[in-house]
């Protein structure tokens, strides 16, 4: 059931790199049984790391704090409409539901845009102008694959 107050708590992180610059105007929190379990607001300037969006924060300060890589049971409250990275992460992490505040259009409208990544994916990830994807030398890397099809003590995850 959504519960404005960690949306609030989502706002303030993202209100935050107003005055510190770490990153875009995003903030995210992670919430577990009625609390707040983690934190995130974009931090992509300051760690020079493209992927420290405010969701992905927040859900590696929930696994931390929770010492888990799972956070079924999970919400994730979010100051924007996720970005594909995010939403790939939100989906890895076990979360089931988001709420998120702006929508996409809300942030191309102050420059952030990923309508391109969407297209590059719908495309079947085949715009060089966007990113080159060839495979090579599968026969070298499907024995790691193989030997861990055989492993007895896997986690698949």
């Amino acid at each position: 059931m959504y519960q404005k107050e960690f949306m609030a708590t989502a706002a303030a992180e993202a209100d935050s790199n107003l005055q510190t610059n770490e990153g875009g105007p995003f903030g995210a929190v992670v919430i577990k049984d009625g609390k707040i379990v983690g934190k995130g607001h974009n931090r992509v300037l300051i760690k020079h790391d493209p992927t420290c969006h405010a969701e992905i924060e927040a859900i590696r300060d929930a696994c931390q704090n929770l010492n888990t890589h799972d956070l079924t049971g999970c919400t994730l409250y979010t100051s924007c409409y996720p970005c594909p990275m995010c939403l790939s992460a939100i989906i890895w992490a076990n979360i089931k539901k988001v709420y998120y505040g702006n929508t996409a259009k809300d942030a191309a409208d102050i420059g952030f845009r990923d309508d391109f990544i969407y297209k590059f994916i719908e495309s079947g990830c085949t715009d060089a102008s966007v990113m080159e994807l060839t495979q090579q030398d599968r026969n070298v890397t499907i024995r790691t694959f193989n030997a861990f099809a055989q492993k007895q003590d896997k986690t698949i995850y």
